[in-house]
């Protein structure tokens, strides 16, 4: 039985520069216990399609044409009183941010009593007995349904978001992006979850993602959207094991494998199309490799392939197994990286017993931004930590004079060398964000020394900052935050230059090599642009080459591609990887996508509450990993291939307490393996063969299959 039906969609949008298209002519079905999924990069139509069909388009937008039907009602006929009762009653909605979609002012179990009680006639009693029931079935502690949102991490908001779309029982659940920038381990946990919770209630999915791993783990059929259009659809596992259309293909391709080592990732060049643009042909032709004469001039109709389950529009399906031979090549799309991995260069920077603690008043107050780590009080107004500041002794009084620390970094030591990419694997909350910003000196070290180019720490902090500020810069994960909105990328680029006083003889000539250099060329064409009139990863790029144009020696990048469509992730990391080979410049790259930083890094440390609990090269890493807990984070890495079986790891509980003396390892209340040494005494770094690879464990995996797998008589606890 057909649960959903949408038959040619179109979306108009109506702004002040004229009328923009963000969905033109979408149709797909879905099926009673079906999961579907729509996927495609950003701009796609994805996200406007599900607002379509949930009623929840912006004033400005209309829907041209199109049906869109739920169990044969016609949704596009509904009252808005009628629209209301379907949405929460047999329609759920999971959104991307939980934390946009949770009312800070009121507790979580308020809201989820809130949504019961607006639909049912149930008691204050029995509607808080079903907000426990729900939080149990989402993985939470019942006893937390009276905590605030700003009271959980992100992963268990987002838990508290499903939990909210289930309370009614709903048919079906439409989840836009439900895992976009979790680490690795918190995506596991709310996928499983999701999954759980549908075998329990038999809802079907539309999964809104540009994540086709999670698509391959999650769902039986897709739509690969394209400039508003539907590229290719179907089974997920014809689909993805057979791409027919080059769209379909570069995707796949662009998304990292563990399996891929340091070969260089598919970016599709170019950006797509913008919706004021009307296509002659194909809308994909300007990007594909493979387009003809015919591509350009005749857009091609979705039409089924024969003897599969499988639509594609595309002019040259039939050479279909010749185009995927070679879309899997990076050089077919443009992208290899230029110049060879140098060699051990010289030292640049070298860290040893690096500490970062924070006073726990200083935290309670929220005046330290602290990676992941959820303040116990937070919500305080700036007038009441301006009281905090004559008054802070009653405070103390109040809340106790336990003198415990955040400690967000403690005892982390590191190198990095000229050419060299150094990445800094943990889930959120791990410090890895604190590092970063403390190593750029935009956080005092507590302990500690850190030496640049053979000089102290001290010595540019109290002597020549000025020159550190230029040698050493940092790129943060969210370009619109570091870039200004109202500024060019022109005078974004050349700001630098201006504050440094560097190459003022020709400030224009500079500005232009370095756009140029991180690949916006001609650069004439970007001068005059603002942020927000380019793409995800152009705003990236000209947040890079901010950090470029006054010649660093050393870059830190804090996440700068885990918000970007795979496609434009692998663009920046090609980027960075390019740069260390041709450049010889140092890179600090920040991540919790393990998979990701396996093309790019030569070593890789992974972090765990403040410490270094692994270290080696990426590659000894991957395949022979020491710790329990690297050994969890690469279980937690979903595949792309829709056929394979994935043994999911369950951590049990999250990360512990980051405040006050430590006793014994800080995994051991996590760890599978843990022992009673494990629960007393903490673990230094030791090595464990002759190449630096390095462990924090007093149980390390040693004897492994040829496939690099734990013994069968000491796994890790999966499911």
């Amino acid at each position: 039985m057909t649960i959903l039906d949408v038959d040619g969609l179109t979306v108009r949008y109506d702004v002040r520069d004229g009328p923009l298209h963000s969905v033109n002519g979408v149709s797909f079905t879905i099926d009673d216990g079906v999961n579907y999924a729509l996927s495609g990069e950003s701009a796609s139509g994805k996200s406007t399609t599900a607002k379509a069909i949930l009623g929840l388009l912006p004033d400005t937008a209309t829907i041209e044409s199109g049906t869109v039907e739920f169990e044969g009602r016609d949704l596009r006929a509904l009252t808005p009183a009628e629209r209301q009762d379907l949405l929460w009653e047999e329609i759920a909605f999971i959104p991307q941010t939980a934390i946009d979609a949770l009312d800070p002012m009121m507790t979580v179990g308020a809201q989820i009593r809130q949504a019961v009680q607006t639909h049912r006639d149930v008691s204050d009693r029995n509607a808080n007995r079903r907000a426990q029931e729900l939080f149990e079935t989402v993985g939470l502690d019942p006893v937390r349904v009276e905590d605030y949102p700003h009271q959980f991490s992100d992963g268990m908001r987002q838990r508290v978001v499903i939990a909210m779309a289930l309370a009614l029982d709903p048919k079906l659940i439409i989840a836009d992006e439900p895992t976009t920038g979790l680490d690795v381990v918190v995506q596991d946990k709310i996928i499983d979850n999701i999954l759980q919770i549908q075998e329990e209630t038999d809802s079907s999915l539309l999964l809104i993602t540009h994540d086709l791993s999670v698509i391959a783990e999650t769902c039986d059929e897709l739509s690969i959207l394209y400039g508003g259009t539907v590229m290719e659809q179907g089974s997920v596992e014809s689909v993805l094991l057979n791409p027919s259309n080059p769209y379909t293909m570069g995707l796949k391709s662009a998304y990292p494998s563990l399996a891929d080592g340091d070969d260089a990732l598919v970016s599709i060049p170019g950006k797509p199309p913008s919706p004021d643009w009307t296509p002659t042909g194909c809308a994909f032709e300007p990007r594909c490799p493979f387009a003809s004469e015919t591509c350009e001039t005749t857009r091609p109709a979705l039409e089924k392939l024969p003897y599969r389950n499988q639509r594609v529009a595309c002019h040259h399906a039939e050479r279909a197994t010749r185009m995927r031979d070679e879309a899997d090549e990076a050089s077919t799309w443009g992208g290899a990286v230029d110049g060879e991995r140098p060699e051990d260069g010289e030292t640049l920077l070298e860290v040893a017993g690096l500490k970062k603690w924070y006073e726990r008043e200083e935290s309670l107050l929220g005046r330290v931004p602290i990676d992941g780590v959820s303040p116990t009080v937070t919500g305080f107004t700036n007038s009441l930590r301006d009281w905090y500041d004559r008054r802070g002794d009653v405070l103390r009084e109040v809340l106790g004079s336990d003198d415990s620390h955040v400690k967000a970094v403690d005892g982390v030591s590191l190198s990095v060398s000229r050419g060299e990419i150094l990445g800094v694997v943990g889930e959120s909350g791990c410090g890895k964000s604190t590092l970063g910003e403390t190593l750029a000196l935009l956080e005092e070290p507590t302990a500690g020394e850190v030496t640049f180019d053979g000089r102290p720490y001290e010595y540019y902090r109290d002597e020549d900052t000025q020159t550190f500020r230029q040698r050493l810069q940092i790129i943060f994960q969210n370009p619109y935050d570091s870039l200004n909105p109202r500024m060019t990328v022109k005078q974004l680029v050349k700001e630098p230059l201006t504050i440094h006083g560097y190459r003022t003889d020709d400030k224009e000539a500079a500005v232009r090599e370095t756009l140029e250099r991180v690949g916006l060329a001609p650069a004439e064409r970007y001068f005059d642009a603002y942020p927000n009139e380019l793409s995800g990863g152009q705003r990236q790029r000209v947040a890079i080459a901010r950090a470029l144009v006054i010649d660093p020696d050393l870059l830190i990048c804090d996440e700068p591609a885990s918000m970007l469509d795979v496609s434009l992730q692998a663009e920046v990391l090609n980027l960075l990887r390019e740069l260390a080979n041709t450049e010889g410049i140092g890179v600090l790259y920040i991540s919790h996508d393990l998979a990701s930083l396996t093309q790019i890094a030569d070593r890789m440390a992974i972090m765990y509450l403040g410490r270094f609990v692994e270290r080696g090269r990426t590659d000894r890493i991957i395949t022979d990993p020491k710790h329990p807990y690297t050994e969890s984070l690469l279980a937690a890495v979903p595949k792309t291939d829709p056929r394979g079986r994935r043994d999911r790891v369950r951590l049990s509980g999250d990360p512990a307490d980051i405040t006050g003396p430590n006793v014994g390892c800080r995994f051991a209340p996590r760890c599978p393996r843990a022992s009673d040494r494990c629960l007393t005494e903490e673990p230094e770094l030791g090595a464990w063969t002759d190449d630096r690879h390095e462990a924090a464990c007093f149980h390390p995996a040693e004897d492994r299959d040829s496939a690099g797998r734990t013994p069968i008589d000491e796994p890790l606890e999966v499911e």
